[in-house]
């Protein structure tokens, strides 16, 4: 049961006004942008486009750097990363979908450092759930949540991207 949706157009927008922004700013030549499967790389080929970016997209499966990996098991739906270069000197854009404890993301920076040691890393979220477990902030955040303990938020897509917040079941 749905009991709310956001306007996922209106806060890339915004995103992606910040992100060129964050680029001028930090003059960051031909960055590398990496979306975190799945929500995350929906996000990232939107912002890609919107941004003009020379690079290629890549794209980061973070399963097998989970700190619950053990955990929760085995995922079939694992699919490999796929960057088009070494991180190595490279100015890293990292596209999640939601920041809530921080444990993704330490996943991810696990992931890239292992690929090369980047310039930079800025990491762009489209919500942050304020929940953080690890002192990890974004760089450019669409929007902030206080959901309750019964309530979740789901990204649906890729086309059309929809954010929708639903009571838990």
């Amino acid at each position: 049961m749905t009991s709310g949706m956001l306007n996922v157009d209106a806060l890339l927008d915004k995103m992606s006004a910040e992100l060129k922004a964050l680029i001028s700013q930090r003059q960051i030549e031909d960055p590398l942008m990496i979306g975190i499967r799945t929500g995350g790389v929906w996000l990232a080929e939107r912002l890609h486009h919107q941004l003009g970016l020379q690079s290629p997209l890549g794209v980061m499966d973070i399963t097998f750097y989970r700190d619950d990996f053990t955990q929760v098991g085995l995922n079939p739906k694992v699919q490999p990363t796929k960057l088009p270069c070494d991180t190595e000197g490279r100015h890293i854009l990292l596209v999640d979908d939601v920041i809530m404890s921080g444990r993704t993301i330490r996943a991810a920076l696990n992931e890239i450092f292992d690929y090369g040691r980047p310039a930079s890393v800025s990491l762009i979220t489209l919500l942050d759930l304020q929940r953080r477990q690890l002192p990890i902030q974004a760089d450019v955040v669409g929007g902030t949540l206080a959901l309750s303990p019964d309530q979740q938020v789901k990204l649906t897509g890729p086309e059309p991207l929809s954010l929708e917040i639903s009571q838990r079941t």
